[in-house]
């Protein structure tokens, strides 16, 4: 969570067990759609504790407790479905699918997106009112940034911007 940085999966093989959890624990994740997930530690007695933390702030909550307790698999359309992947793609476009994402993301201010992952990640366990008083102070700061002046300029000027990062 500490790192400023979006963290994709690029997930070309199972996902099973601490895989999973290192999936979960990324911002976003591009699959093959041939790939299987899940948390079969159910299987030899144990259960996902030390994966717990991540998967109970990606997986919903009903799908978390039949995988952690049966130890299925399930395949990648689910993952989509479940929102615990942004793509399931055909294993020959995977790399054209994750450097799109690449593109978007790098096309955008580094400031923006650094402060996003912080509010993201500060605002998630907040209670409603707490969120939109941090979202207040928040505002400001990124209206602030080098990067907010230039995105406004280019935006006004019909232009791409420069970003600085700062």
């Amino acid at each position: 969570e500490d790192c400023k940085l979006p963290i994709i999966a690029r997930v070309n093989g199972a996902a099973m067990a601490g895989g999973f959890g290192i999936l979960c624990a990324c911002d976003m994740a591009v699959a093959a759609d041939d790939v299987k997930f899940g948390t079969p530690e159910s299987k030899i007695g144990v259960i996902p504790m030390m994966i717990l933390t991540y998967m109970l702030r990606i997986v919903p909550r009903r799908k978390l407790m039949e995988m952690s307790i049966t130890g299925e698999p399930f395949d990648a359309k689910t993952a989509l479905d479940l929102g615990i992947i942004n793509y399931a793609v055909p294993r020959e476009d995977l790399d054209h699918k994750l450097d799109k994402l690449l593109a978007d993301i790098t096309s955008k201010s580094p400031t923006a997106i650094r402060l996003f992952k912080q509010a993201f990640h500060a605002m998630q366990d907040m209670e409603l009112r707490q969120a939109f008083e941090y979202a207040q102070v928040m505002v400001p700061v990124m209206a602030s940034t080098q990067d907010a002046l230039e995105g406004m300029s280019a935006f006004a000027e019909k232009r791409s911007p420069n970003w600085t990062g700062k």
